[in-house]
């Protein structure tokens, strides 16, 4: 018996086709997934107390972004100036709370401004009358204020210009760590540090700091903080994309539900 090949109508190789490409188009969270960086840093990101489970500020705008996108996200723990350097080298896709800067602008697309929170200063509660003449960052110089600081986070142009002094500049403690820099405070080994307001507040509570640390009401002035997307795997119609699905989150109320779950009032 010998068998004969026929010609395939048009139809059947149309609807094969369709076959092996529907499933890619709707799966695409499947086919899109990035790599975002988180680090234990509330209200912005931290573990669920209840089942452990990624939440916070910056993880659920993102999170809720990148749905509306058709992608997931991948989330990497890793400290701040670690997460710089992955983001340029392109091991990191996505870098939430991120300042725009010139130098970072080399290796990463920015998102528009989301919402904001201040940079303050905090010391010790029983030296806030010493410092309560300070009224910008800039009064700390010549003062012999002892500041702590977090290695490779910019605190904006008011904290940069302070840092062109050379003798204030080699009174700044810098370490990956903003615990250590609590309990230096506390210690009295630093006078203040530079913290974003409601993080300081969260954070001295877990430590049991809240009456021994306080806030002194002075904002080192900072750009407006954004997304930040590595140049080397993020197309720039992509960041595009993920603007238009924020801005539509601001004009259905989404947005604003998350912020005011973990930042009342912002």
């Amino acid at each position: 018996m010998k068998w004969r090949s026929r010609p395939i109508p048009a139809a059947e190789l149309l609807a094969a086709a369709t076959a092996l490409v529907l499933p890619l188009l709707t799966c695409p969270a499947a086919a899109c997934e990035k790599t975002v960086r988180w680090n234990e840093d509330p209200p912005f990101s931290m573990r669920g107390s209840a089942d452990g489970e990624l939440i916070g500020l910056n993880v659920e705008l993102v999170r809720e972004t990148l749905r509306r996108l058709g992608c997931s996200a991948r989330w990497v723990e890793m400290p701040w100036a670690r997460a710089l350097a992955e983001l340029e080298a392109g091991r990191l896709d996505i870098l939430p709370g991120t300042l725009r800067l010139p130098e970072r602008e080399r290796f990463a697309y920015f998102s528009a401004p989301g919402p904001q929170s201040r940079n303050r200063l905090f010391v010790r509660a029983d030296e806030l009358r010493k410092w309560a003449s300070l009224s910008r960052l800039a009064d700390l110089r010549g003062s012999g204020f002892r500041l702590g600081a977090q290695l490779g986070v910019a605190y904006g142009p008011d904290y940069d210009e302070l840092m062109r002094d050379p003798e204030f500049a080699r009174s700044v403690h810098r370490t990956p760590s903003r615990r250590s820099l609590w309990l230096m405070v506390d210690a009295g080994r630093l006078d203040g540090v530079l913290v974003n307001e409601m993080t300081g507040r969260r954070e001295l509570a877990q430590l049991g700091l809240q009456e021994r640390i306080k806030d002194t009401g002075l904002v080192a002035n900072h750009p407006t903080a954004a997304v930040a997307f590595s140049r080397k795997t993020i197309a720039p119609d992509f960041v595009a994309r993920y603007n238009k699905a924020a801005e539509a989150m601001q004009q259905d109320g989404s947005q604003a539900a998350i912020v005011q779950r973990y930042a009342p009032g912002l």
